[in-house]
């Protein structure tokens, strides 16, 4: 059964990085013991808009040394027109996702710019659209006009499968970008990492699923934490719905639903035999696994 109790989430110095939580600690809370080495992973939203101040506890607080950042190109650029940098780009000629997030790289942190839905997972969603649709997006991206863009593809292709389905379509298309993640994961001096995407719940919540499987946590615990972010996300969601409706979607994809957890759970069993499988299936042999198990799991 999942827990239900309001005070899931440990509270954080940082008043400005949304959804942001050391994983460890929250599972420890939920189930009651020790099991995870805390103050190793962490997880949040995009640390974009913090003050200095929250930057600087990253390392001095919570001593954060490398950053897996699972955005695209286009949510860097979207980003940095909206504080104004001398960000300059076509959608013929993007430029690379740590051009565009360089102001706010903070010296003493590796970042790892790991963009968790380009490449197969959106060629794959490509090619569900029909020709007319399909035309149209490549002559918009042709143009520059890359959120008008992505928009169709919302609309007729993310919308429709929802949330849980694309979950499951990033597990069968984004191999080598989870492969990257999982590898940054096992080499024990990357630690403390943080790990984020826009608002920290879908990309960031796929893979801390995958990493809390691999450790063997029960699905409720695991479910309890997804779900922590929509709570955690609240005091921005008008604005957060905006920038999600200017992408053709809807409100479902500002929430964390009921299930979601065990959905991906049951397609990682049914079609690749679990999580190890899964895993091994991507190329993620058994002593990078375990390497990541070392890393996090109080012996």
């Amino acid at each position: 059964m999942e827990p239900t109790s309001p005070n899931l989430v440990p509270s954080n110095s940082l008043q400005n990085i949304l959804n942001f939580r050391d994983v460890a600690q929250t599972i420890n809370r939920i189930q009651g013991n020790d099991r995870l080495r805390e103050g190793c992973i962490y997880r949040s939203a995009r640390p974009d808009n913090a003050p200095e101040l929250d930057r600087e506890a990253l390392t001095s607080t919570y001593r954060i040394t490398s950053i897996i950042d699972l955005r695209s190109t286009t949510e860097h650029i979207d980003q940095a027109k909206k504080r104004d940098a001398k960000v300059y780009t076509s959608a013929a000629l993007p430029q690379s996702n740590a051009a565009a997030a360089e102001p706010l790289q903070k010296p003493g942190i590796t970042y790892h710019e790991i963009d968790l839905n380009g490449g197969s997972f959106a060629r794959a969603l490509l090619w569900k659209l029909n020709w007319s649709s399909l035309s149209k997006l490549v002559g918009l991206m042709a143009l520059g006009y890359r959120m008008e863009a992505i928009a169709i593809l919302g609309r007729e292709v993310m919308a429709p499968r929802g949330l849980t389905g694309l979950g499951k379509d990033s597990l069968d298309h984004c191999t080598s970008e989870l492969r990257a993640i999982l590898t940054v994961l096992a080499e024990s001096s990357n630690y403390p990492i943080l790990i984020h995407c826009t608002q920290g719940k879908d990309r960031t919540g796929l893979v801390v699923i995958l990493l809390l499987l691999l450790l063997n946590v029960p699905l409720g615990a695991i479910s309890a934490d997804y779900r922590a972010s929509e709570k955690e996300l609240e005091s921005e969601k008008e604005t957060r719905m905006e920038e999600i409706r200017r992408v053709g979607l809807n409100e479902e994809f500002a929430a964390c639903p009921a299930g979601f957890v065990q959905e991906i759970a049951k397609h990682l069993e049914d079609v690749y035999g679990g999580v190890n499988d899964y895993l091994k299936h991507i190329g993620v042999d058994e002593r990078t696994q375990d390497n990541i198990k070392e890393n996090m799991l109080d012996r």
